[in-house]
This record gives structure tokens, sequence and C-alpha cells, in this order.
């Protein structure tokens, strides 16, 4: 059994690996992303080493172990489930799931959580179009690119989720009729800032800066 705290910083560590090619994550890395200090992040490395979850290698960092990989995938799992749940059958909005789903992750019910995915039809993505790994820990991937890397002009782009999970930039996009599954079309992308003009649906016309539309993912 582990402590919320021990979970915590193992799917911590994982989401950094997730997006940088070295599985070797420093302590700043790891408390940057908890927002707590080294210290602690020391004294955490020494507790999930100790427990096998963590390999330490002085001077380089830590990188997660079979087994704990293992747990930080099922973690996710859970989470990301929670969101689907909250998101589809509670009503809550996207931007409103996380926190939540946070709490409901370390539920220990390995029966609970099958039995959740088969309630919700075996959902593959979570509302904010992240991968949902199945009960072996294997992920749906599928074809998607950043908005801001798209050239072409003209073309229909589906939304299929964000890349930054912050409630304020959900709220923005909620505000200017964002969210994945929508239809859009890039009218112009302007050279001097890179912002993009886009057609929403059926919607009006809005301006997004280079800064959001970097954090948009689109099926390309």
């Amino acid at each position: 059994m582990f402590t919320q705290a021990e979970e915590n910083y193992l799917k911590a560590i994982y989401k950094i690996t997730q997006h940088t090619a070295d599985q070797t994550v420093s302590t700043k890395s790891i408390a940057d992303e908890l927002g707590t200090s080294s210290a602690s992040v020391t004294d955490m490395i020494k507790k999930l080493t100790d427990k096998s979850l963590l390999s330490y290698e002085k001077y380089y960092g830590v990188s997660l172990t079979r087994e704990g990989q293992k747990l930080a995938i099922m973690l996710l799992r859970k989470h990301r489930l929670w969101e689907v749940f909250l998101h589809d059958k509670l009503g809550f909005n996207w931007d409103e799931v996380h926190d939540v789903a946070e709490q409901l992750e370390h539920i220990q019910s390995y029966l609970l959580i099958e039995r959740l995915d088969e309630f919700l039809g075996y959902p593959k993505f979570d509302p904010h179009g992240d991968p949902i790994p199945n009960e072996n820990g294997n992920f749906t991937y599928r074809n998607q690119v950043s908005l801001s890397s798209v050239q072409e002009t003209g073309k229909k782009l589906t939304m299929l989720g964000v890349r930054r999970h912050q409630a304020d930039f959900l709220k923005y996009l909620d505000s200017i009729h964002l969210k994945p599954g929508v239809q859009l079309t890039i009218l112009s992308k302007q050279a001097y800032d890179q912002s993009l003009r886009l057609q929403i649906a059926d919607r009006d016309e809005i301006l997004i800066t280079q800064q959001v539309s970097q954090d948009i993912l689109v099926k390309p």
C-alpha cells in the first residue's frame, strides 16, 4: 500500500518523462511539477527508491522502475476515467474535473475501476483529449498535431484535445467555443506574430495567439 503523496510523485515523474526523450528526471523538475521544495523531493525519492519504485543515479536524477511505471500508469487510468465520469455523467465542466479526479484516483478498489470503465463504455480519451490506458496499461494513440504547426489555410480541422489543463485556459477556450470535437478552419495566419484567424463551425470568426494555438491539438 502506498500513500497519496507517494502516488502523486510517481504520476508526476511519469508525466515529466512523457515530454522529454530522457527517462531520467531531475530533482528540480519534480519540484517544479509538484510545486514543492527540492529537500522534500529528495526525501521522497529515498522512500520510493527503498520501495523499488524508483532508480536513483547520483548527479543525473531518477527513473521509474518497471513496477513504478506500472503504478503511475494505473493512476493515470483511474484519474482519466474519473474525469470522464464527472464530465459525462455528472455534468462537471472540463475545467472542473481535474481537482476532483485528483482525490478519486487514490481509491484502491481494482474492481470499482473496472466496473467504472465498463459503465462508461470503455472510453479511449478523457475530456481533455488525453488517452486513457486500458486494464493492461496500453494507450490508444492517434495522429494529432498542434494547431500552430498547421500551415495550410482553408482546410477543415477537428479539435482533438489540449496540452494545457489549467482552469483559466480551459475557461478561455469555452468562451470562444473551442472544445474537443469542434470543427474549425484556419482562415489566415499572421506572418508577424503567427496569430491565427479561425472560423469555428458556423460561428463568427475569431483571432487567437500563437501561445493558444500551440496548446490546441487537432486532427491534421
